[in-house]
């Protein structure tokens, strides 16, 4: 397939960048990187069209990428791929199936992180990414949130969208039927009942990290089992959600990884 004008084919593409409604009605969304798309690639997502400057060449790590997917090659005008990608040096630009049903996996470590009505993209990229690098079992994104498929929170995610489960939900009761297994509810605040450094973290924990300004919704703090804090020294009054998420998976880790020791 060849691309050289604004077509039909570049708008639709065009507007899973910016309209929400448009990715999930088509049900799918634009991914762009090597490490994000190779980690799609390699956790088996469906991957529905390879777009690349045409009459330019390809590296071995693009070819073997169109190889290995059997996606639709799309051979675009170099500046409409530029266009897509908002760069001049974009190599691939993939187009990616959202997945169906998605679960999550009875684990006697249960960690899951619940992420409650994030309004930036990025923030949610971040803890996608966090919650990856720190072992988590999946992330649910709750209640009236930014999408974790805009490209912003893919960009920010590194590519860990495509390694855990991310899932969404509207409330509380949606949230808790997702959960395989009994875990303790932990949320976090910077006025908590106790620092989480002394709070046990090593049984099943679903830690819950609450909107950018406006921290966790009241049935989120009702339904927890403690609310934690993070001490903070300096000038600033609170960390950023995504920040204090990735703090509070750190400590999990490192008493999980002292206890089992």
């Amino acid at each position: 397939m060849k691309v050289s004008t604004r077509n039909a084919s570049f708008q639709q593409w065009q507007a899973l960048l910016t309209n929400r409604t448009k990715r999930h009605r088509a049900g799918e969304f634009l991914v762009q990187g090597v490490r994000p798309i190779s980690l799609a690639v390699d956790h088996g997502w469906d991957i529905r069209a390879l777009i690349y400057p045409d009459r330019r060449a390809l590296s071995g790590w693009a070819r073997d990428v169109l190889d290995r997917t059997g996606a639709q090659p799309v051979a675009m005008a170099p500046e409409l791929v530029a266009e897509l990608a908002d760069k001049e040096d974009a190599e691939l630009i993939a187009v990616v199936g959202m997945p169906g049903e998605v679960t999550i996996a009875p684990d006697p470590h249960l960690l899951v992180v619940v992420f409650d009505r994030p309004s930036t993209p990025g923030n949610i990229g971040t803890l996608i990414r966090s919650a990856d690098a720190f072992g988590a079992s999946a992330v649910i994104i709750t209640g009236h949130a930014a999408d974790p498929f805009d490209p912003r929170a893919v960009r920010a995610s590194t590519g860990s969208l495509f390694a855990l489960p991310v899932l969404s939900a509207d409330g509380v009761s949606e949230a808790l039927a997702l959960l395989p297994d009994e875990s303790a509810l932990v949320a976090t605040d910077e006025h908590g009942s106790v620092d989480v450094a002394e709070y046990d973290l090593s049984g099943p924990v679903t830690l819950l990290i609450g909107n950018e300004t406006h921290g966790l919704s009241q049935a989120w703090r009702e339904a927890a089992h403690v609310t934690v804090r993070i001490p903070i020294t300096g000038a600033a009054s609170s960390l950023n959600a995504a920040a204090a998420g990735t703090v509070i998976l750190y400590e999990t880790v490192r008493q999980r990884s002292r206890h089992l020791g």
